[in-house]
């Protein structure tokens, strides 16, 4: 009998206070779980066209700047977009923002995108409201609760699963 093909997982992220980042390493510690799944967590500047088109799944995650995605994320986008168009449909994805207000827009940019990419969204976005809304506020360090780093686990658990498994 045939060993199963080992899936690959590619969280591409970025955090500016430390709360997107909390997040996705909480999930990541979920997908680890999964046996059948490699887990790769690059921050959006490092993250290339070669990584997207060599992974299974992707899980963005972002802060919520300006009711955005972060600029970093968006330069990932751009530099990824074309080289990655046409090679990665039908792959599923997930998305992870850190909001200050609702993190709606920045959720909605990033399914635009992958809309064009051809993914599919393989859960509702998962969205931590810090509720941070004044100038101190929004720039200091961030410290995600322990029920939202167990949603961003169970997040990360499920999707290992799914790709290990072949649902998506």
């Amino acid at each position: 009998m045939r060993a199963p093909e080992m899936k690959t997982l590619l969280v591409v992220y970025n955090s500016m206070t430390g709360g997107t980042e909390q997040m996705v390493r909480a999930l990541v510690m979920g997908a680890k779980l999964e046996d059948g799944v490699t887990t790769r967590l690059l921050h959006a500047s490092a993250a290339l066209a070669a990584d997207v088109i060599n992974a299974d799944g992707y899980v963005f995650a972002t802060p919520e700047n300006l009711a955005a995605i972060s600029g970093l994320m968006k330069d990932f986008f751009d530099r990824c977009y074309y080289p990655a168009l046409n090679r990665i449909n039908g792959r599923p994805y997930a998305v992870l923002v850190c909001a200050g207000s609702d993190g709606q827009n920045a959720v909605r940019q990033i399914d635009r995108i992958a809309t064009g990419w051809r993914l599919r969204r393989t859960a509702e976005a998962l969205i931590v409201c810090t509720h941070a809304q004044s100038p101190e506020t929004i720039l200091s360090r961030k410290t995600i609760s322990p029920p939202d780093l167990d949603r961003c686990r169970e997040l990360g658990a499920a999707f290992a699963t799914g790709l290990a498994i072949g649902v998506f």
